[in-house]
Formats: structure tokens, C-alpha cells, sequence
């Protein structure tokens, strides 16, 4: 079920923060609830996921201890609990979010459906599977903004895209430095890439989505909304942040699970309460 991972599906708790809804107790609770849900969803894919990777996982020096790849857990065992997952994160969904209620089980069952064609087939494909994986987290966002009806600015949208574009990126490249150094082939589409198209890759994002940042920051639209023209000093560590996870990725190689960075890397962390705290600061004091 990978939870550890959950950590991803708070980005379902974005829109509250950035509609300034953080004191509504009414929010909170429709946000816990889609987090519970999406967090379910998202087990329930990585349960098919180990399933259609079985053989891959074997050969992967850290894959071959999961579960299934041990043999600790059988097959039809996860199916199972596979299907247990999407029932309960859509009866969540469906009996809990009042009138919101089809619109975000229908976020969630298009989130599983994608990630079926994910498994199955899709994720074969370079680029096209990164693209899905960082299409997911827009899906989390758009979740938590359905649950508790708040409108998502577009820049807020286009900057989870990119940032969840730029992690999963960085996690292909390592498995770029799994095959060149021991030919280990943990995924068909390795081979379409190679160091070099990573680093530039890694490079041309994070400049992107650098300059979007900055460019919300500064925008009209931002400023009137939230009353204040100096919300271009949280782009302070947005840059810091994601400076320290191209270093992470390139020159210390560890970059392999984006989950595990963050919850280790001190640097980093930093940067994402400072990041934070600025934010606090301007949005409600």
C-alpha cells in the first residue's frame, strides 16, 4: 500500500491554503476525507502496479523487497486488497463530500482508470509516462478544490504540472543511472533516455517553473487577491529548493524517490517552512 507515499496526496490540502481557507473547520474535515479517499485510490494502484511489474521488481536491487516480489504476499492476495482500496476510497467519496460527492468520485475513479492504462501499456512510452504520473498530482489538486469548492488559479494548476513534472524526472534519472552502470533495465522505456537528455531535461523545467513562480508571484491578479505586493519573496525559496534537488539528483545521484528526499533532506525542508511560514505571513497576518 506504500504508505509512506501518502505524503504525496497532500497536495489535495493545496487549495486551502491558497484560498485562505485554513481557520474553515468545514474544509478541513471535506479535505481529510479526500486525502483518506485519494490515499486508498492511490494503494490500490500501486498494488496493480507491483502486480504487472512482478518480474522487474525481482531484478531491481531495492524493488525485488516489496511484498509481492519477495513472495511474502501472493498475488491473489493483492488483488484483493486491490479491490477492497477502490471500493472504500470511492464509498468515502461518494457517502461523505454532500454535494460535491460525483464530481470528486468521478476525479477518482478517472485518476485509477488512467492509472490502469498506465500499467498496462502507457508507461511504456518515454515522456508520456512521466507526463501521467505528474498529471496525477493535478488530479489531487483539483480534488481537494472540488471537496471543498474553491477555485484554483490557473498558475496554481500549471505549477503543480511542473514541479510534479521536474520530481518525476528526477526519478527517471535515476533509473538512468541503474541501467548505464549495471544494466539493470527496471523499465522497457529506459533505454529512450540516457544522462545527458536527463540533465538538460532536469535544467529546462526547473528554469520553467522558476519563472512561473515568479511570474504568479508578481501578477496582478495575485496581488489584488491576496492584498499584498510581496508575495515575489516567497519565489526566494522556491529557487533555493529546487536548486538543492537538482544538486540532490545530479551530483549526489539519489533521486530515486522523491518521497524519501523530502522527508530526509534537511535543506530542503527548510526551504519548504520558510517557503510556508512567508506565505502564512502575507495571506493572514
Amino acid at each position: 500500500m506504500r504508505p509512506h507515499q501518502w505524503v504525496k496526496n497532500t497536495f489535495v490540502f493545496l487549495p486551502l491554503f491558497f484560498g485562505g481557507q485554513l481557520l474553515d473547520a468545514l474544509c478541513w474535515r471535506e479535505a481529510i476525507l479526500t486525502f483518506i479517499a485519494f490515499s486508498f485510490i492511490a494503494s490500490a494502484v500501486y498494488c496493480l502496479n507491483d502486480l504487472r511489474d512482478l518480474e522487474a521488481d525481482r531484478l531491481h536491487p531495492k524493488k525485488c523487497k516489496r511484498p509481492i516480489a519477495s513472495g511474502k504476499i501472493r498475488p491473489v492476495n493483492a488483488v484483493i486488497l486491490m479491490i477492497v482500496l477502490v471500493l472504500s476510497s470511492l464509498a468515502i467519496s461518494y457517502f461523505t463530500h454532500g454535494s460535491s460527492n460525483v464530481k470528486v468520485s468521478l476525479i477518482l475513479l478517472f485518476y485509477f482508470c488512467l492509472n490502469i492504462l498506465y500499467c498496462i501499456k502507457l508507461k511504456q512510452y518515454a515522456i508520456i509516462d512521466v507526463f501521467i504520473v505528474s498529471f496525477g498530482f493535478v488530479l489531487r489538486l483539483l480534488a481537494g478544490g472540488v471537496a471543498c469548492s474553491i477555485w484554483l488559479s490557473p498558475w496554481i494548476v500549471l505549477m503543480t504540472f511542473l514541479i510534479a513534472l521536474f520530481l518525476a524526472f528526477a526519478k527517471r534519472r535515476d533509473d538512468v543511472v541503474l541501467y548505464e552502470n549495471n544494466r539493470i533495465k527496471v523499465r522497457k522505456n529506459v533505454i529512450r533516455y540516457n544522462l545527458s537528455f536527463m540533465n538538460q531535461t532536469l535544467g529546462l523545467i526547473g528554469a520553467i517553473t522558476i519563472v512561473c513562480y515568479i511570474m504568479y508571484s508578481v501578477s496582478p491578479e495575485v496581488e489584488l487577491r491576496f492584498d499584498n505586493r510581496y508575495v515575489y519573496v516567497t519565489s526566494v525559496f522556491v529557487l533555493a529548493a529546487i536548486l538543492r534537488y537538482l544538486q540532490v539528483s545530479i551530483v549526489d545521484q539519489r533521486s530515486g524517490s522523491p518521497t524519501k528526499v523530502l522527508l530526509r533532506d534537511r535543506f530542503i525542508q527548510m526551504c519548504l517552512l520558510l517557503w510556508f511560514a512567508s506565505f502564512v505571513i502575507i495571506l493572514y497576518l
